[in-house]
Formats: structure tokens, sequence, C-alpha cells
């Protein structure tokens, strides 16, 4: 199989394309034929050495989607054939999803619902995971979320237009709650509401407290922060009683400080968010509850969404590992840039999906790629949201699944097997 890999950590330029086994499924395992592979800021910090390099080789990436091509002994959940959605592939393991091929603990392989694309479920991993658990820690719950789990209450999300703030505002609006969100320009205000966000506010804004207090006089209920060291202050002074702050990056510094009685007086909870450390119970439930709000339609992307998607080919992934931290993460940028496509670097960098051959073009039509895969290669503006104005975009490389047809020497699309 066609595999990226890293055998030391580095920039961009360790990463290389290669032929590679492929892997065979142990006990409670699966192996999934990857039609897309996602890229989020996590990935290439692993890459860089943010994390230990316990391996000999690594492939790259947590998120991804496509088609259990194998099962182990054991392996109820899942059967082959069956789409899903894959998260945390690369977790504690050197298989990441940037290969034709993962095999993965079948629990990180989650079925997709019907009709869902491939890069919709190669988004949903680390941002929507990271979003549901940063609106289910409320000290009077809900732990799950459902239609009308948060009715009545009002969430406020920190850099809506980002990539967790995306999936918050999506998974609040299907959950019943009223939405609040904050952005830093028009463009990122009309992706904030294309995701659903009944308010939207800018910032910088002296008033901005004032707006948000117009909107919700007793408080929000419910706050997703993306950076806790510029908002803390914010926060408690908009938060309602028994509130909780849930705060997942450190976007504008490495610390905070928040008033200690205006929030103990308040009952503040300030909830830190890692899906790495987050625990079974917890992921479980996310990975469920994503799946029914993706099989109501609630967790769409696209530019119509509020969330663009950028392409790259298999034999670009260093490409995409550095357009995404280029995107400003390497301050501290939101770590989920959204679903399972990464963040991009610049405001309106065009993206570019690859054509497939047209000799696929009927696989990828039978294993639910879209049909775009036997057209000319199109292109389309491309932005997203960045706390305090800095930009972030999601990448996704996608790739025809038949182990037989290969693209034309014009194409730089990759095919999958």
């Amino acid at each position: 199989m066609r595999a990226i890999t890293y055998s030391q950590t580095g920039d961009s330029s360790v990463l290389t394309l290669g032929e590679r086994p492929v892997p065979e499924p142990g006990p409670g395992e699966v192996r999934v034929r990857i039609a897309v592979s996602g890229v989020n800021p996590t990935d290439w910090k692993a890459r860089e050495g943010g994390r230990p390099f316990s391996f000999t080789e690594v492939t790259p990436n947590q998120d991804g989607a496509g088609t259990v091509d194998a099962v182990g002994e054991g392996v109820t959940s899942v059967s082959v054939g069956q789409r899903v959605w894959v998260y945390l592939a690369q977790h504690e393991r050197p298989t990441g999803t940037a290969a034709e091929f993962a095999v993965i603990p079948a629990e990180r392989a989650v079925p997709l619902a019907e009709g869902a694309s491939f890069a919709l479920g190669a988004s949903l991993g680390v941002p929507a995971m990271t979003a549901h658990r940063a609106l289910t820690v409320h000290e009077d719950g809900p732990s799950r979320l459902a239609p009308g789990a948060l009715a009545g209450r009002t969430v406020l999300v920190q850099g809506g237009a980002g990539a967790v703030g995306h999936a918050a505002i999506q998974l609040a609006v299907w959950a019943g709650a009223t939405v609040i969100a904050t952005v830093s320009s028009d463009e990122k205000e009309a992706l904030a509401r294309a995701a659903g966000a009944h308010h939207v506010l800018q910032y910088p804004s002296e008033t901005l407290a004032d707006g948000i207090r117009e909107l919700a006089p007793e408080g929000v209920e419910h706050i997703v922060e993306v950076a806790i060291a510029e908002n803390a202050a914010l926060d408690v002074e908009v938060i309602a009683n028994h509130g909780s702050i849930g705060y997942y990056a450190d976007n504008g510094g490495d610390s905070f400080t928040a008033a200690v009685r205006a929030s103990f007086a308040k009952n503040v909870r300030w909830q830190g968010l890692l899906l790495y450390t987050v625990g079974e119970t917890a992921l479980t439930a996310a990975a469920e509850d994503v799946s029914a709000a993706v099989a109501d339609g609630a967790l769409p992307v696209g530019e119509e969404a509020g969330l663009p998607v950028t392409w790259f080919p298999l034999d670009e992934t260093s490409a995409a590992h550095d357009a995404v931290a280029a995107g400003g993460d390497r301050e501290g940028a939101d770590p989920g840039q959204r679903r399972g496509l990464t963040p991009l670097a610049r405001p309106r960098t065009a993206i570019t999906v690859e054509a497939a051959p047209s000799a696929s073009a009927a696989m990828a039509s039978a294993a639910g790629l879209p049909r775009r895969w036997a057209t000319p290669p199109i292109t389309a503006p491309a932005t997203s949201d960045a706390h305090r104005s800095r930009g972030r975009r999601h990448a996704v490389r996608e790739r025809p699944v038949s182990r037989d047809a290969r693209p034309s020497p014009r194409l730089t699309s990759v095919p999958v097997a």
C-alpha cells in the first residue's frame, strides 16, 4: 500500500511517501481502507516533536473515513464493507490515516450514517468530539447531547468560525440551545451564521460583554473557549451562576488569571478538555452523539455550511501539514481545526479538488465518494476563523478507492490501494 511515514521528528520534510505492506488487524482491531484522511494541528505538532516519539516509524493523522476492509478476532461492532469514520487512529499507535489502509482499535471506527460523505466523516474526530465534551461538562448536565438536551440554555462559542467552534455551534443548535458566537470579521460572521449561530458578535470590541449580556441577561450557561488566556475575564463577566467554561486551546498565551471572588461567587466550573486523556466513557459518548447528529444532518461541512474544505492529494501531505501550521497554531491556535479537514494558511486561500481518472468514477460512486472524481479539477475560496485573527482552515485528502485504477500522469490525485 502507499503510505506517508516519518522515522524521526522534525519539520514537514521528514514526511515521505512509500510502499508498505498492507497491515493485518489483530484481536479487537479493524482494517479500514482510507478514503479521506483529515489533518489537525495535533498531527503536525506530534510530527514536529510535541510528544515523545515511541515508534520506529509513524504514519500520521488521527482522523479519517473509509470502508472496513478486514476485522480481527472478537470484533462485532462493525463488519467488512461498512462505511466508517475514524478518530484517534494514531493515538499511542503508529498507524495513522495518511495511508491507503489503517489498522485501528475497533471502537475507534464508528459507522458512518447513510448519505454522509467520507469528507464529512473525516472531519468529525478531533473537532466535533472536542466540541461535544465542551458542551457536556456543566454540573447540571447534560452528559449526552440529543435534540432538546440543551433546550432553554444559552451557549457562548468563542471563535465561532474555527474548527471546534463551528462544530460546537452545530451541536448546540441540534441540541436545542440558543447560540451566541464571537468572530473577528464580517467574513467569519457569515461562516458562523451559516453554521447556525443565532447571534454573532465581533471582537475586538469594548462593548462585547454588554452585547452578550443584552442577549443573555441571566448569563450564558455554557462557554466553549478557544482563548482562555485572553477571554477569562470576559467569560466570568457574562457567565451564569453554575455555568461551565470548557477550554481546549491556549490561543493568546499558556496561562490565564481570573477574578477569584467574581468566579467563585458564580460557582463557575473551569473545565479543561483534551481528547487524549478524557477517558473512554467520554469518547464513547461523544462518538455516539456525534454519529446521531450526522444521521440527523446536523453536522454538514463546506463553505455553504460555514466550514470551507481544503483538499490535498496524498503525496502532498507535507504541504497539508504546513498549511495547518501556518494558520497561526504555532502560537497556540485551535487544536481541533475542524472536521477532520484541516485549517489552512491565509484567508482566501484557494482550495483545489483534484480529479481522479474517469475509469474510477463508477467505483468512487459505489463507495460513496463524490462524482467529482470523474471531473476536471476545480477551485474555490477557502476561509475559516481563528481567534484573534489567526487564520485556520482544514485540509483534506481524498483518494479513489480502487486497487487497479491509477490516475493519468497529468493528474496529481493519489489512488487508494
